[in-house]
Order: structure tokens, then sequence, then C-alpha cells
């Protein structure tokens, strides 16, 4: 799918962190990008837009992102998401992967992993 048409929702409550992943992405050609500061606010913001691709990390206030997780591979166990966090302990690891996350990254993140977790799931 061309860059344009993919749609990639960025969950993070760190402002700096979404802004750098955004900017990431722009650099990579996409543009069509969703913003959540919150669990809470990914999964309203899934339900809107049904994004391809979802990055979002796990510490988060109103609803913590496994949870976020749990609840978004409810609707579309389809979905790709993609855990970017600094909190890369095996449980957590391991947690978000046995609920659907189809990998993990972890913070601070490069621009070459982002665009590896691209090329391997737009397809």
């Amino acid at each position: 799918m061309e860059a344009k048409e993919f749609k990639i929702l960025v969950a993070d409550d760190s402002l700096l962190a979404r802004k750098k992943l955004i900017t990431n992405l722009n650099e990579l050609g996409y543009n069509n990008i969703f913003e959540a500061a919150d669990g809470e606010e990914a999964v309203n913001k899934y339900k809107e837009e049904q994004p391809n691709l979802i990055f979002m990390d796990i510490v988060m206030p109103k609803q913590y992102g496994l949870d976020a997780l749990k609840e978004i591979m409810d609707i579309n166990p389809n979905v790709i998401v993609i855990m970017v966090s600094t909190t890369g302990t095996k449980k957590n690891i391991t947690d978000a992967l046995k609920v659907g996350a189809a990998d993990f990254i972890l913070k601070p993140f490069t621009k070459s992993q982002i665009t590896a977790v691209l090329q391997k799931y737009n397809r």
C-alpha cells in the first residue's frame, strides 16, 4: 500500500515521543497519521479512523497500553500494533505479544527501526 493511503495511529502520553515518531513517519512519506495521548483516546481513535498500523506506548494514563491493546484486538484481531516503550521488561514484551501485538520497539527508537517496521508490515 502506498504511504499516502496507509493510516497510522501514534498513541503515547509523551508529546515529545509522539512528535519524534510522527517526524520520522513524515520523513518516510507517511502523512495519514492520527495521535492519541492515552489508552482510552487510542481506542476511540482506532474506532473512528480504523488505522492500518498502531504504534502504542505501554504506560499511559486513563487506560494502560496493554488494556487498550486488548480492547483494540477485540475489535479487530488483524490490526497491526507495535508496542513502543521504555519498559521493555520480558514480562511486558511477552504480555503484549500474547495479547496480539505484532512487534515491540524499545525507546529510544531509531528511524531505521521505524523503517524496518513499515517495510515489514506495509504490504
